[in-house]
């Protein structure tokens, strides 16, 4: 991985405002039904929301096709090692685990998991962190 250009990162431009606000808003809407209906919260957050935002965003940025597909791709196979979670957090919910330690057992799971992902595709040929 190239070095990272801090300073890229933590300027903050008016178009930068706009994609905060923007996206913000997708959560905050979806938050809101959630209010009514977990099932449709469910269905609207399941969908790739954030990806599809991000990958506008940087397409309007210009970015070449060929970062936008790897960043596409990347993103299939980071999404495989969270969906666990999703099964095992409201278990662990449902058996009389606190919020907190349901959590943080998951968050850990979810590294495992991003590990082991990264651990086999990397023996397959695809490297999801190049050194």
């Amino acid at each position: 991985m190239d070095k990272i250009p801090w300073d890229q990162i933590i300027s903050f431009t008016p178009k930068d405002a706009a994609k905060l606000f923007v996206s913000a808003l997708v959560i905050l809407l979806v938050t809101k039904i959630q209010l009514f209906s977990d099932r449709l919260s469910a269905l609207l957050i399941a969908l790739p929301f954030t990806s599809l935002i991000a990958m506008l965003w940087m397409h309007a940025e210009k970015q070449a096709p060929a970062k936008i597909a790897n960043h596409a791709e990347g993103t299939f196979w980071f999404v495989l090692p969270t969906l666990p979670m999703f099964l095992i957090l409201p278990w662990m919910l449902r058996h009389g685990w606190s919020f907190w330690s349901a959590m943080t057992a998951n968050c850990a799971i979810t590294v495992a998991c991003f590990w082991l992902t990264v651990m086999i595709l990397r023996h397959f040929g695809t490297d999801l962190m190049p050194k």
